[in-house]
């Protein structure tokens, strides 16, 4: 079912960026550089991004010591068994040209003692190869270089339907301050970020509710492993906390820092060589089991003999101070919360999607890095690589015919927000299993409600972000029952073990009835 609402603004452009952060951004001066008109829309303002609150760094192989196949051994390890090891290879090969397109933009890097770019580890890495800024702040100076590029961006504008022809993508239908608008494009790039919206507690800025996930289905493109969300396992706890939480970067444990419980015995001794250095899925499982063996609420982490904490880490330093927590004197309580989607809109290592015209870069995006859980700061590698070349892909769509001539606008089901951060919470978070599943889709299903996102909601941002919210939710907890195993991020209490016959990923699309389905990439 369609409505029509009223234009008040139109706009024409070769590429429409949809976000602002390092994937977007990166994508849009790509393309700007090789002369194609690009309107990047941003439902925030300039550092309302997961790029921002990024701390631990950037995975690139180091100049000694490390070598392109290290670093696709352990991000293919981390991703037990669903990576596509091509993906992985071209991805981090991309590496080291990304960060220096980076560094010419004006980014600065932190130096050591020897004036080289300094080099932490994180968990599942088998080297120091992370690079870093502010400390603790990769993710603020990655922003703020991108965003001093001078690249034209519209902030708050959200968009609410792709518009597709025979051809593939016509333009976009938006809402701005301006009102609603259309811009006529043959190619949009989705660099939405991520879903940590779905969840009570996440390191997500508030804007993280799954639009992508949602646009690129509705305009008929796949999506995949979105049953493998990455819980980060240190979160700073505070009693009653909700909503975006301040995330303890995993460098901090690569400095020396260790998990203790309640009772101050190591949490994760004995489950992983690595110890607290494990991949996040690991030390998040082995917390939350923890938590409920002890009936608590959080856990530590014991930061007291890292020599000059604030100084290394301000950023967290400045979260605990103002928790009432001392680093260099007090344990840190942490608890794992939902932090980072490795799946999504299915795209090849270029942002292409199975649309004509539509690409995705970034968390929104599955390329097949991550693979059922993401190696640590991979991410913002993921971001600047796919992005640059998304923005170039583009090109290819120079010509087509982009006028959009009729404007539907979706009228979609959605759940009231809370209704659905609790189901999401409660039902998938870091162990699932089949009953809770089940009984979250049913809930969801029970109080759903019929809503024109962009026309008829009193608040047209927030009915867009309802709808995709639900979509997403209804998506994850299908794949999530689909797979009867556990793997990487993914863990089913009543399938404890990793099946041979689902290694592989579970692609979901739309059916004709606008419903989600288990629908195998041709």
């Amino acid at each position: 079912m369609t409505t029509r609402v009223s234009i008040d603004w139109e706009a024409e452009a070769d590429l429409v960026v949809i976000g602002g952060g390092v994937a977007g951004l990166t994508a849009a001066r790509t393309a700007s550089l090789r002369g194609l008109r690009v309107l990047t829309l941003s439902k925030g303002g300039p550092t309302d991004t997961s790029t921002q609150y990024a701390q631990g760094g950037i995975a690139v192989v180091a100049p000694h010591g490390d070598s392109v196949e290290s670093h696709v051994h352990d991000t293919v390890e981390a991703g037990v068994g669903l990576c596509d090891v091509d993906a992985v290879r071209s991805i981090v090969e991309g590496g080291q040209d990304a960060v220096a397109a980076l560094t010419d933009l004006g980014a600065v890097f932190d130096l050591g003692r020897d004036g080289q770019i300094s080099r932490t580890r994180e968990g599942g890495h088998s080297t120091r190869r992370i690079i870093h800024a502010g400390g603790d702040a990769t993710g603020a100076e990655v922003q703020r270089a991108l965003n001093e590029a001078g690249l034209p961006v519209l902030f708050g504008a959200a968009v609410g339907e792709i518009v597709t022809g025979p051809n593939g993508v016509r333009g976009v239908v938006a809402l701005s301050d301006r009102g609603f608008g259309v811009v006529h494009a043959p190619a949009v790039l989705l660099a939405t970020g991520g879903l940590g919206q779905l969840y009570a507690l996440s390191t997500n800025p508030p804007g993280a509710t799954a639009d992508g996930i949602a646009l690129g289905l509705w305009a008929g493109a796949a999506v995949a492993d979105l049953e493998f969300v990455q819980f980060h396992p240190t979160v700073l706890y505070t009693p009653g906390g909700i909503g975006r939480r301040p995330l303890i970067s995993e460098a901090v444990r690569g400095e020396g820092a260790t998990l203790v419980d309640t009772e101050g015995n190591p949490v994760t001794e004995g489950v992983h060589p690595r110890g607290d250095l494990a991949p996040r899925d690991v030390v998040s499982r082995a917390i939350a089991a923890r938590m409920r063996a002890l009936g608590t609420e959080h856990v530590y982490l014991d930061a007291r003999s890292i020599d000059g904490f604030p100084q290394r880490f301000p950023t967290i330093t400045a979260s605990c101070l103002a928790a009432g927590i001392d680093p260099r004197t007090d344990l840190i309580p942490v608890a794992p919360a939902a932090h980072y989607q490795c799946g999504g809109v299915v795209t090849d290592t270029h942002g292409r999607t199975g649309v004509p015209g539509l690409y995705a870069a970034g968390e929104v995006a599955r390329t097949g890095l991550h693979g059922a859980n993401r190696l640590a700061s991979n991410s913002l590698l993921e971001g600047l690589v796919v992005g640059e070349r998304a923005g170039a892909a583009a090109a290819e769509r120079l010509g087509e015919r982009a006028r959009v001539s009729e404007i539907p606008t979706r009228v979609a089901e959605y759940v009231d927000r809370d209704v659905v951060q609790h189901l999401m919470t409660t039902h998938a978070s870091v162990v699932r299993d089949r009953a809770g599943l089940a009984e979250a889709l049913k809930r969801l299903d029970d109080v759903v409600t019929n809503r024109d996102t962009l026309a008829a909601a009193t608040h047209p941002i927030a009915g867009i972000e309802d709808a995709a919210l639900t979509l997403a939710a209804r998506a994850l907890l299908l794949a999530a029952l689909a797979r009867t195993e556990s793997r990487g991020c993914h863990t089913r209490s009543d399938h404890p073990d990793a099946l041979p016959e689902l290694r592989h990923s579970l692609p979901i699309r739309l059916n004709g009835d606008g419903v989600p389905e288990y629908a195998p990439i041709p």
